[in-house]
């Protein structure tokens, strides 16, 4: 059993797969050509933000973000520690600093009740992940943002595009919404790409400059940018994704509820789906003091298992120096505790049910799901 099967999605759509990029292969416009367009496009009416711009990666839509809003060297950026290094990478690598602000026990998304402690005078952006497929407390930040003299959010949605938060579409629920497409993704290409969303125009046209070396017209580059196209290809590759993409989030949404109620019966305590809010469970996991005990007799199983995430980024090495290593609690306590189980839109009950029973160690389960 794989942790991910990306080989049954192909399968299933190889022919419309295979034919976009035919496509691009006859017309040859393997940068900006017309996919990216209209991947753009149909991207935007999906989350229905106002702007849609694609580029190399999830890391580069947080950076080629942070650059449109002009971050310099001393400002701060409020986001969480218990996520992938990409979060705190593109605040460092533009001089500036990551206030860590601890996470809810129960979701592992920042703790929205923590943020306005850690502002100050340099705060300059508020960075919020939403952590294995669903939005963190976006209302309540983009308050809080507001009360701050209209500090920007940029909601890292790099786990959870296609949930909701109170019927509104992740990557629509701040000021930016950064997501990726890396292949293990709930909608991922072949390689790597991304995508940033705005309503702000003059944000988007700042992100779509800075993504072509600062380029506002041929030669003539306007502000500093990066080499940060997604091309033509791999856009090719997400609109055949695309198509299927609705049914693919209620096959995923049907899985975690069967997890849930599996789980719940075993008595393992799981990441939370709070109310108003849906997950497109890009991880299902749970939380336990046993991990590696569970972790080897799921292995004996031929169970695979991850662990998102195993240390803090303000443990890091490359980033402890920079702020307080012992001031994020409960990040610290889910470190030593979370562990990932299999989870693809393709895994069918029977999957659920046996990952589960090796979870538990043998005996009867599923009896309160099924009945």
């Amino acid at each position: 059993m794989p942790f991910i099967d990306l080989k049954f999605q192909y399968q299933e759509l190889k022919s419309q797969i295979h034919a976009r990029i035919n496509a691009v292969l006859e017309h040859g416009q393997y940068i900006m050509g017309p996919e990216v367009k209209e991947l753009e496009d149909k991207l935007a009416n999906y989350t229905g933000a106002k702007h849609c711009i694609t580029v190399a990666s999830g890391t580069e839509a947080l950076l080629i973000s942070l650059m449109a809003l002009n971050i310099q060297p001393g400002d701060e950026i409020i986001t969480t520690p218990f996520t992938f290094v990409a979060t705190a990478e593109v605040i460092v690598l533009l001089g500036a600093k990551p206030v860590f602000v601890d996470v809810e026990p129960d979701t592992g998304n920042i703790n929205a009740n923590l943020i306005e402690a850690a502002i100050t005078p340099n705060t300059r952006a508020i960075m919020p992940v939403s952590l294995y497929g669903q939005p963190a407390d976006m209302d309540e930040i983009n308050a809080i943002a507001a009360r701050h003299g209209n500090l920007p959010v940029i909601e890292d949605a790099a786990q959870s595009f296609g949930a909701t938060y109170k019927g509104r579409k992740s990557c629509n629920l701040s000021t930016l919404g950064c997501t990726s497409f890396f292949p293990s993704k709930p909608l991922g290409c072949y390689g790597d790409g991304g995508a940033i969303f705005t309503n702000n125009d003059s944000l988007a046209q700042a992100c779509k400059e800075i993504r072509v070396h600062g380029q506002s017209q041929r030669y003539v580059h306007t502000r500093v940018g990066v080499g940060g196209r997604m091309d033509t290809i791999q856009c090719a590759i997400v609109l055949a994704k695309l198509e299927r993409f609705d049914r693919e989030v209620k096959q995923r949404l049907d899985i975690g509820q069967r997890y849930n109620q599996l789980i719940d019966e075993v008595d393992v305590a799981r990441i939370q789906q709070r109310l108003g809010r849906t997950s497109v469970f890009a991880q299902y996991t749970i939380v336990t003091s046993e991990r590696e005990i569970l972790q080897k007799r799921l292995g004996e199983a031929g169970i695979p298992t991850a662990v998102h995430y195993p240390v803090p980024l303000n443990e890091q090495p490359a980033y402890k120096h920079l702020c307080c290593p012992d001031c994020t609690p409960v990040a610290k306590d889910m470190a030593k505790k979370v562990m990932s189980l299999p989870m693809s839109a393709d895994l069918t009950k029977d999957d659920v049910l046996s990952i589960v029973q090796a979870l538990k160690g043998g005996g009867t389960v599923g009896e309160k799901a099924t009945a």
